[in-house]
Parts: structure tokens; C-alpha cells; sequence
């Protein structure tokens, strides 16, 4: 099998660890939308391949945004490839725009699903690995679980939910403001006939509002269930019980769609990847802090699933 990584116009540089583990790494360009990070171990020959996809927002390759410092897809990364899986991560779409002053206020659910398709077929035509794993974080998750149809041979999930967007956010408004849920439902059954309200309180403008509208209504189209239930390849539901943005049920609500998932609910592991041993205060600092160490479970228990799925 095919896997040329002698490549003469992609910059290589190496990244030396204190267990003097060296990691090759290659800054790559799919698309004009899509640039980022492919981490190669010193011995990578016949290796699989692992595709992050990150979290909701304007998230980074290494899971950051601009108020949130927390490294977690690059820990995950580099925690995978020296164990022996080339991994790659990318900016989503909005980080490139933003960058660069030029942001697309049209983006939809869509055009993420577009550029993880984009970036297996990359893999896919150019490289030849063992086998090509995505793995999806959170909203990736359903963004990782689509594309997977496209030919990749395993699909992770990592605090992805088991159910459609807008029954997520209703439950989490009826459990935090319920005077507030009648209206979400009456907005959430607007945005599912295509169309658009200035009809909704002040209160759920972040989640209501005009520019907002269209790429929630994206969104509510996939049910992850569903989606999950088409895959015919080995599954992997991970949730931590320290998770304060998707529940142990969602991860069990999303298992039950498939008779090829498995499930590793990991103890104290937040929705940054990270062991919680403090209560919900500690747990929200975390994901500013990139200091504190991933999750070694996460990282066995995925390397398991990738070693026993080749």
C-alpha cells in the first residue's frame, strides 16, 4: 500500500518530546477553506490515520477559540500519534475567515459536513494508510458521523449528542429557564418549514437570532441517530461523567442507534477532554487552562478501538 510522506512542497518539521518521542509534522492545505496539522510518528508505515473534527464555533486544529485556551485537540493529537497514529487536524472554516477579515455570514451545517468529506478524500486519493478513523468532538461528532459514509473505516465519537439540536437546546432551556421553552419550540417548528422569525425573546437571541436562523435550521436536519444507523463500520461512543455540555445519556441515546457501536464511558474526563477531580467550578476553569494533561483512558481507549478495528 501507497504512503508517500516524502513530500516536496509541504513544509516538515519535527517536534521532540521530553520521553524523546519525535513526531514528524506537516502543515497541509486541502482546500482554500481548509488548512491544518498532520503528526506522523518516527515509524509510521503501514499506520492509520485519524481525522479530528472539532467542537461547535469558531474552533481551531488544536480546540481553541479566542476566550478559550485549552489545547484539548491538540493534546489528543499528539497523545494518538505517539502511540503510533498519524494524526489531522484542521481550522474549521470560520477560523480561516476570521483570520482573515472575510467572514461568510451564509456558512451552514452543510458546508462543515463538506469539508470533512474534503479532507478524507484528500487522504483517501493521496496517501495510502492502514485504515482512516474520524473522530469527531462534540458537534463534530455529528459533522464526523455523516462523513464517515464516504469511505472511512472506523468513526469515534467524543461528547457527541444522541439527538437532534434543537430537542438539545430545549432541554437544556427547560431545565435552566422554562418560562422560556414554549417559546423555543414555537421558533425550533418555524426553522424546521425553512423558515425565518424576529418573533422570539431577547433572552434566546443567541440562539434565535436572524443570522443565526439558517445555520440552525442546517443543523436540526440531521438526527444523529439516524445518521449513526447508516454506518456500517466499527463505532466508538465515548462521554466523560464530568461532561457539563453533553450527558452520559446522550452517549447512550446515541449507542443504541447502532448494533456496530461500542461505548467507553470515562469517569471524571470533561467535555475538554481532561480528569475532573474538583466540582463544577474547577471543572469550568479547565477550559482555559491548557497546562493540565489529557485524559490518559481516552487515549487507551482509542487506540484500542483503532489497533483492534485494522
Amino acid at each position: 500500500m501507497r504512503l508517500n510522506l516524502v513530500m516536496t512542497c509541504i513544509f516538515v518539521s519535527a517536534i521532540t518530546f521530553a520521553q524523546n518521542i519525535t513526531l514528524l509534522k506537516q502543515n497541509v492545505t486541502i482546500n482554500r477553506h481548509i488548512d491544518g496539522t498532520l503528526l506522523l510518528p518516527e515509524k509510521y508505515k503501514n499506520a492509520p490515520l485519524a481525522i479530528l473534527i472539532a467542537d461547535s464555533g469558531p474552533t481551531d486544529r488544536d480546540g481553541n477559540q479566542n476566550f478559550m485556551q485549552n489545547n484539548s485537540l491538540k493534546k489528543l493529537a499528539e497523545s494518538l500519534t505517539k502511540k503510533g497514529v498519524v494524526t489531522f487536524r484542521y481550522d474549521k472554516r470560520i477560523v480561516k475567515q476570521l483570520k482573515s477579515g472575510n467572514i461568510d455570514a451564509s456558512i451552514t451545517f452543510d458546508d462543515f459536513i463538506t469539508d470533512a468529506v474534503s479532507v478524507l478524500h484528500y487522504f483517501q486519493n493521496k496517501y495510502s494508510f492502514s485504515a482512516i478513523h474520524i473522530i469527531g468532538h462534540s458537534q463534530g461528532s455529528l459533522v464526523g458521523m455523516v462523513a464517515a459514509k464516504e469511505g472511512a473505516d472506523g468513526f469515534i465519537s467524543i461528547a457527541g449528542a444522541g439527538h437532534t439540536i434543537d430537542d438539545v437546546i430545549t432541554e437544556q432551556i427547560d431545565k435552566t429557564a422554562p418560562m422560556f421553552t414554549k417559546d423555543a419550540k414555537r421558533v425550533f417548528d418555524i426553522l424546521k418549514e425553512g423558515k425565518t422569525t424576529t418573533d422570539f425573546p431577547p433572552a434566546l437571541a443567541s440562539v434565535f437570532n436572524s443570522d443565526v436562523q439558517p445555520f440552525m435550521s442546517s443543523w436540526m436536519y440531521y438526527d444523529p441517530k439516524k445518521e449513526l444507523a447508516q454506518l456500517n463500520i466499527p463505532i466508538l461512543v465515548i462521554n466523560g461523567t464530568k461532561d457539563l455540555q453533553v450527558s452520559e445519556e446522550e452517549a447512550i441515546s446515541l449507542k443504541s442507534a447502532s448494533k456496530h457501536a461500542q461505548m467507553q464511558i470515562i469517569e471524571n474526563m470533561n467535555h475538554i477532554l481532561v480528569p475532573i477531580e474538583g466540582d463544577d467550578l474547577d471543572n469550568s476553569k479547565s477550559y482555559n487552562e491548557s497546562q493540565r494533561e489529557i485524559s490518559p483512558q481516552l487515549i487507551d481507549t482509542i487506540i484500542t478501538f483503532i489497533n483492534n478495528s485494522n
